[in-house]
């Protein structure tokens, strides 16, 4: 029965029973009850209203959260959109009029956790990239892409336009990029894959007859230098080579420009297997 009409009613039957010989004292306890109900109620409701506003204010708190660490993170490079999947339908529910408070809990432990988990993903990217930083000292683009940390190697360094084989500029730099990796040991400890890439020229026969021989040729040109030991003397269990040809181009080719930039040799940070998992196991170490 609704509260109201209880006390209404209480309050009815104490008026009734005044009238028919009860004493003042009886009356006034029935009034008291009356009173007491009412209160009870008011401020069940205020304080029902108060934790749904308090509960509303620290969801879209948390909600800002993972919205503000997902754009660092996407301006990074790093994409994280099947982590935040889950998200898209507790936040659908609670922004129903009819969302229960059990519903909005739910949604808001969600959201703490996923921005708990966003954070230490970017902490984990932020770290690797402050090992590397000292490559950008030597003048090489260091970023993420497609959720692998890349080191991009100028491709006119290393090589004479159309040759495989490495300049003496390009083994300098090679051997200083062997030496800041050999310097930590998280790093050396870490699987490599050395990725030729070319502009979208065609190669007029020749040896390598076509991007993907020349790119190919080049990433594995610069692989036997890291691992042998007169260069840069990596664990060859480690390293890798491929070449992409032109398929997988940083800037446009529509300009000479673009195309040096195209033509260069990434070192990509391989992750594990583990990390590759949508990124959940980054978020553990």
């Amino acid at each position: 029965m609704n509260v109201r009409i209880l006390a209404a009613s209480t309050l009815a039957a104490a008026l009734a029973v005044s009238g028919c010989g009860y004493s003042e004292e009886e009356w006034q306890a029935q009034l008291d009850k009356y009173n007491k109900l009412l209160a009870d109620k008011n401020a069940n409701d205020q304080a029902a209203a108060a934790a749904q506003k308090r509960l509303a204010e620290e969801l879209a708190g948390e909600q800002a959260k993972v919205a503000d660490l997902t754009k660092k993170l996407s301006d990074a490079g790093v994409d994280i959109s099947k982590l935040n999947e889950s998200l898209q339908a507790s936040a659908t529910k609670v922004s129903a009029l009819s969302s229960t408070l059990e519903e909005r809990e739910k949604a808001l432990a969600e959201y703490k956790a996923r921005a708990k988990q966003l954070e230490q993903i970017k902490a984990r990217f932020e770290m690797l990239r402050k090992k590397l930083d000292e490559l950008t000292k030597l003048g090489l683009a260091v970023n993420i892409r497609k959720n692998r940390m890349v080191i991009s190697l100028p491709g006119d360094v290393l090589f004479d336009s159309g040759r495989e084989s490495l300049k003496k500029e390009g083994q300098e730099i090679l051997t200083k990029v062997a030496g800041i990796i050999k310097n930590d040991a998280s790093l050396l400890g870490r699987d490599y894959q050395v990725a030729g890439h070319t502009d979208n020229k065609p190669l007029a026969g020749g040896v390598f007859r076509d991007n993907w021989g020349l790119s190919l040729m080049r990433a594995r040109e610069v692989l036997l230098y890291l691992v042998s030991e007169k260069g840069g003397n990596m664990p060859t269990a480690k390293w890798s080579a491929a070449g992409f040809g032109d398929t997988d181009p940083i800037a446009t080719n529509d300009t000479d420009e673009g195309r040096q930039k195209n033509r260069r040799c990434d070192v990509i940070v391989v992750p594990s297997v583990e990390e590759m998992l949508d990124l959940k196991a980054i978020t553990t170490q």
